[in-house]
């Protein structure tokens, strides 16, 4: 299976290029999706958390808090290896199932901190960045989010550079125009996808 690597920092337009590529007939496979899913009420995760990090960690209707579980990790990181050993192995499993179950000639695996945390890189045989220039960013998931210049930029900050992103990226949509150029730029990418997955096969 040819596995491209979909990528971008807040505010970027993956989920749009996302959508591009299934109405495109590609199967599309959202990696923060499934790290929700394998922390859901029931899952064996979510009971390993709940273990090791006690029930505080859950809402009123018995789900993961997730700002809570960010903030407890964020005063102890320490602890941070350890939620990861519990979700990785989930979250990976979940997406080899995803893969085996994809249709199309290749697939387009969202994977919004690739810069970051590394994973997955190894999977794809290419990376595709969706780039844009961080006032965008910023303006973008302002009105998106409904929130302040500061929240976004605190996030920013937690978060690889523009620079670091183009360095690990085989290819590049750079969505600073509107919809239209979006779409000319994946169909294009999807052309030479394609042939990639015909090659490899």
């Amino acid at each position: 299976m040819y596995i491209v690597a979909l990528t971008g920092g807040i505010g970027s337009g993956k989920s749009t290029v996302a959508k591009i590529f299934r109405d495109l007939g590609v199967t599309t496979i959202d990696t923060d999706q499934l790290a929700r899913d394998v922390v859901a009420p029931g899952k064996p995760a979510l009971k390993k958390i709940i273990e090791h990090f006690g029930t505080e960690m859950l809402n009123q209707q018995g789900e993961l808090d997730r700002e809570r579980m960010r903030e407890y990790i964020f005063q102890h990181p320490e602890e941070k290896k350890v939620l990861e050993n519990i979700t990785h192995p989930a979250i990976f499993m979940a997406m080899q199932a995803a893969l085996q179950g994809a249709s199309s000639k290749y697939v387009i695996l969202e994977i919004p901190l690739l810069a970051e945390t590394g994973g997955q890189r190894g999977l794809a045989q290419r990376v595709l960045l969706v780039d844009v220039d961080k006032e965008q960013q910023i303006q973008r998931t302002m009105i998106r989010d409904s929130v302040d210049r500061g929240s976004v930029e605190a996030i920013l900050d937690t978060q690889s550079s523009r620079e670091e992103r183009r360095s690990l990226a085989d290819d590049i949509i750079v969505n600073d125009n509107d919809i239209k150029d979006l779409e000319v730029q994946v169909k294009q990418l999807h052309q030479r996808y394609l042939q990639l997955a015909d090659n490899l096969n």
